[in-house]
């Protein structure tokens, strides 16, 4: 079947039109997902919100992770059902609701941001419609890759780090929020009109509530939210207060700040499709062995607060692409153990878990750094967990994916 994918150019073709549409898709809803972290410093300095607190300003950047993450739960399952044709459009053109809340009502209020970003987390549960959209498109033997270069929109965090305090600096405060809503609503009909789900794909009759519970059941399931909560949930907690870290452990400007946590995010999308390539060669297990290891020995280094000429700047960047990595060999696990009607209310259930892997660092770090004035702490429990999820890795995840070694033949029969 892989050798089909490779020489039919109709299928194939199609195959990478509809992955394209859903990594752009993913992308604009991670840069809307992302407005309101690059601004936290800034209200907190101006003062335009009162005196805010730096746990002020991490609870802030982080309620929109908590509810996308949380979201995708149900979206996954809903995805399984109605089919990505229909939910990517209809996320992205409900996120532009809280967008034009924000960027007209809310901005010269903490509470309202706070509802704003409550409904803002809506854009980050598109995740867990494109991984079952693009996953019934590709065979077996190119998903991970496949879902690897899906997850690479997730580098629409890096537009939203490199673009929007710039845009509110020379354009006005409102001008990332308009154009945020503007690129969703061009997204939500293209979508529409160009969108297909993969044929054959495989309708739940079941219902919502049956099939979370079934999903949450498997052994892969809970297992692989491990993995991801601390894989990507890394990244998320790096992306959306790695400008606050900057700027209080090194001195750095906004601008300056948000420009080298762009870099990270860069680093991290690039790496996600390499992971899942790896992972379709090499196997899932040594990928994220070796992300996990790295993410352990580079936190503990970083805990000593090296400067960023040189040895800080190199062992974030390590960070960023062992990070980027395991989130994708992640999925090309699940891929690989998962029934494909089933892939939608996985994804959402550990999708949640990624999130909320991203939602408790920036916390803990605000907290942290609130008592102590520095980040060694927080950077130390980073080394801890890495190194506890690595054990994870070697020791029972690596007998589940063994016990799986003839699932993708079992897929070639369901698809």
């Amino acid at each position: 079947m892989a050798d089909r994918s490779a020489t039919d150019p109709e299928v194939s073709g199609r195959a990478w039109l509809m992955l394209a549409l859903a990594t752009i898709g993913f992308a604009v809803n991670f840069w809307a997902w992302a407005l309101l972290s690059p601004l936290g410093p800034k209200f907190r300095d101006s003062g335009s919100l009162g005196d805010l607190t730096e746990s002020d300003v991490a609870l802030m950047v982080a309620v929109p992770v908590i509810v996308g993450s949380l979201g995708r739960i149900v979206v996954g399952a809903l995805t399984d059902r109605f089919g990505g044709r229909v939910m990517f459009p209809l996320v992205s053109a409900v996120t532009i609701v809280p967008i034009l809340f924000i960027a007209y009502v809310a901005m010269d209020s903490y509470a309202l941001l706070l509802v704003g970003g409550f409904f803002l987390g809506i854009a980050g549960t598109a995740f867990a419609v494109g991984v079952p959209f693009v996953n019934a498109w590709f065979p077996p033997e190119r998903r991970g890759l496949a879902v690897g270069i899906f997850g690479a929109g997730m580098g629409g965090t890096a537009i939203s780090a490199l673009t929007t305090v710039q845009l509110s600096d020379e354009l006005g405060e409102k001008a990332p929020f308009l154009i945020t809503a503007a690129a969703l609503a061009v997204y939500a009909v293209v979508a529409w009109l160009l969108m297909r789900d993969a044929p054959g794909r495989t309708v739940p009759t079941t219902s919502l509530m049956t099939r979370l519970v079934a999903n949450s059941k498997l052994p892969v399931t809970w297992q692989t939210c491990i993995l991801y909560a601390v894989s990507f949930g890394g990244y998320v907690a790096f992306s959306v207060y790695l400008p606050a870290y900057l700027k209080n452990a090194h001195g750095l400007t906004a601008a300056d700040a948000s420009n080298r946590m762009a870099g990270f995010v860069v680093v991290a999308v690039v790496m996600r499709p390499v992971g899942g390539w790896l992972s379709d060669r090499f196997g899932s297990i040594p990928v994220l062995a070796g992300g996990f290891a790295v993410v352990m020995v580079c936190a503990g280094i970083a805990a000593g607060n090296p400067p960023l000429e040189g040895v800080g700047t190199i062992v974030f960047l390590a960070m960023a692409a062992a990070l980027g990595s395991g989130s994708g060999a992640t999925f090309a696990l699940i891929a690989q153990v998962t029934e494909p009607a089933r892939v939608g209310g996985v994804t959402g259930l550990v999708g949640a878990a990624g999130g909320l892997g991203g939602f408790v660092p920036p916390l803990i770090m605000g907290y942290v750094y609130g008592h102590t004035d520095s980040y060694a702490i927080g950077l130390w429990l980073l080394a801890v967990t890495a190194a506890l999820t690595l054990a994870l890795t070697l020791t029972v995840v690596r007998r589940t994916a063994a016990g799986s070694a003839d699932a993708p033949a079992t897929e070639r029969q369901t698809t």
